[in-house]
């Protein structure tokens, strides 16, 4: 149940890879999380969740309508983006159907 996300584009600058998808995860009020920081509600906060599990190194995350800002400390190589754009994609998918 549910639709995968999109990824539409990926850029990457230095420790930050900004992620545009076909859907928006927030209105259009951003939210900000850092993985030492308090946590919040809602799905921002489920997605930025799921960034920081998906990879130790992301410490900060920025959500804004379709726009998934990722800061990761070491910078990125394709495996890492790849983690990171698989629990984007899979993020609404409750499970999968056959």
């Amino acid at each position: 149940m549910g639709q995968p996300i999109e990824i539409l584009s990926t850029t990457v600058t230095g420790d930050v890879a900004m992620i545009a998808t076909d859907r928006g995860v927030t209105g259009q009020a951003g939210a900000s999380f850092r993985r030492d920081g308090a946590g919040g509600e809602g799905f921002p906060a489920l997605l930025a969740a799921e960034l920081f599990a998906a990879d130790d190194a992301v410490g900060r995350v920025f959500v804004a309508s379709n726009q998934v800002v990722v800061e990761r400390a070491g910078g990125w190589d394709d495996a890492v983006l790849d983690r990171v754009r698989a629990a984007i994609t899979a993020f609404f998918v409750f499970y999968a159907g056959d």
